[in-house]
Order: C-alpha cells, then sequence, then structure tokens
C-alpha cells in the first residue's frame, strides 16, 4: 500500500523544463516521419496513377484567385508518348543534361553553381536536376523555410528510388509552370503555339525550355533578346540530350 501511494506520488509531480522538451521532440518527430510516409504513399500511388494537381499549382491558384476570384488554371495532362521528344530534348538540354544518367543530384553541376554564386556574392544559378524541381513543385510551397532543401533532398531520393526516370520526366512535364496559370506541356503548347503538346517543332520545344526559369516574366515579354538567344543555345544542344 505505502509503494502504490509513492508511486502515485511521483507520476503526479509537475514535469520538469527537460521533460516537456523530451515530449515536444517525440511529438516532432512522429509528426516528420508521419508527413513523410504521407509523401512516400503519394509517391507510390504516383507509380501507375497521375497528379491531378501539386504544391506549386495550387499556391498559384490561389496567388491568382486574390485578384480575379473566378480563375481557374490552364492544366491539362498528356502521357508521355503524347509528348514530343523535341520537347523532351529540349527540356533536358536546358535544365538537367545528366538526367538519365545521375541518382537525382548533379554534384559536378552542384559545386559549379556553388563557385558561380560565391563570385558573384548572389544566387545567379541553382544547380538543380529535374528530379529535385519535380520534388520542389510536388510537395513544396514557394515560401523559403530553413528545412526547405533538406525536405527537397529527401523527396528526390524518394521519386528517383520509387519511378522510374521516364515517369520522373513525364510527371514533370505535365507539372511545371509555363506562364501566368499555365502549367504542364499541353497547356503551354496550346496557349503559346496553337499546337498540341506532340507536335511542337525543334525551336518550339527549345523556346518553351528556355522560359521554365522564368515562365511568368516571358509569358509577358516572349521575344526577349536573351530568350531568343537561349532558344538557339538550346535548339543546337538538343541533339545530344538523352532520353529515359
Amino acid at each position: 500500500m505505502r509503494r502504490w501511494l509513492l508511486n502515485k506520488h511521483e507520476s503526479s509531480q509537475p514535469l520538469t523544463v527537460k521533460g516537456i522538451f523530451a515530449r515536444l521532440f517525440v511529438v516532432l518527430l512522429m509528426w516528420i516521419l508521419l508527413y513523410q510516409l504521407w509523401i512516400f504513399l503519394h509517391i507510390c500511388w504516383w507509380i501507375k496513377f497521375n497528379p491531378s494537381t501539386s504544391a506549386f499549382m495550387e499556391d498559384r491558384l490561389e496567388i491568382i484567385q486574390e485578384t480575379k476570384p473566378e480563375a481557374e488554371l490552364k492544366y491539362k495532362w498528356v502521357n508521355y508518348s503524347q509528348i514530343s521528344n523535341n520537347l523532351k530534348r529540349a527540356v533536358i538540354a536546358s535544365e538537367d543534361a545528366k538526367f538519365s544518367d545521375h541518382d537525382g543530384f548533379d554534384w559536378e553541376g552542384i559545386e559549379k553553381a556553388f563557385d558561380k554564386n560565391l563570385k558573384k556574392g548572389k544566387i545567379v544559378a541553382g544547380g538543380s536536376t529535374i528530379s529535385q524541381q519535380l520534388a520542389k513543385n510536388l510537395f513544396l510551397s514557394s515560401k523559403r523555410t530553413p528545412w526547405r532543401k533538406g525536405e527537397e533532398a529527401i523527396i528526390t531520393v524518394m521519386l528517383e528510388k520509387m519511378l522510374s526516370k521516364q515517369r520522373i520526366l513525364e510527371i514533370y512535364l505535365n507539372v511545371i509552370e509555363w506562364g501566368n496559370g499555365i502549367f504542364g506541356a499541353e497547356a503551354a503548347s496550346r496557349h503559346y503555339f496553337k499546337v498540341s503538346a506532340g507536335k511542337l517543332s525543334t525551336t518550339q520545344a527549345a523556346k518553351l525550355a528556355a522560359m521554365i526559369p522564368n515562365p511568368r516574366f516571358y509569358d509577358a515579354h516572349k521575344s526577349t533578346k536573351y530568350l531568343n538567344r537561349r532558344t538557339a543555345v538550346i535548339q543546337a544542344r538538343m541533339r545530344f540530350a538523352e532520353l529515359p
């Protein structure tokens, strides 16, 4: 009886600061693990089924609807076989020349981007692969947070382990932004050239690829000197691009 009273007394003692932090840490850890599981299950689902939206698409729609409540995104999914090889080659040539060979990270590209940014004293190059860009578009908001790059890396590893390179490229071409409220290859092809994604010429494909780093700007400025020059460079590199 005395032992039971002692145990009861001990259990009713208030938590120490250390105990509170320990419990908070456990709760936080559980939340992080559940979030990673949620992401993993989504990626497993996308092995066979297509995503209908992305975190970035939802962010953009919310911003657009602040001034136009009735606005909708221009977006239509098309299968890999319905996308011109010209666009596939152009995007790989522009965004990730080693896409078919790396494991999600182009370490040489990251090192070059770091050196370039260091010399300029500001961020002028990213070094992100197609897989990294897809991870960011699918799951992460446009807000910059201290843990965003770490989460992007974890998602990139999951994408590379669970999906084929062809599937990664297929989803990427269907969900990336190509203008103000314009997402995916089909919507972009229709918007800029009045053709389907499967009928893009080499020049048209190269121009769409050149627009990827700043699509909303180029949506409003469709023929700048830099865009035309970048289009020509990409078009010249397209024949070297290796498709998955």
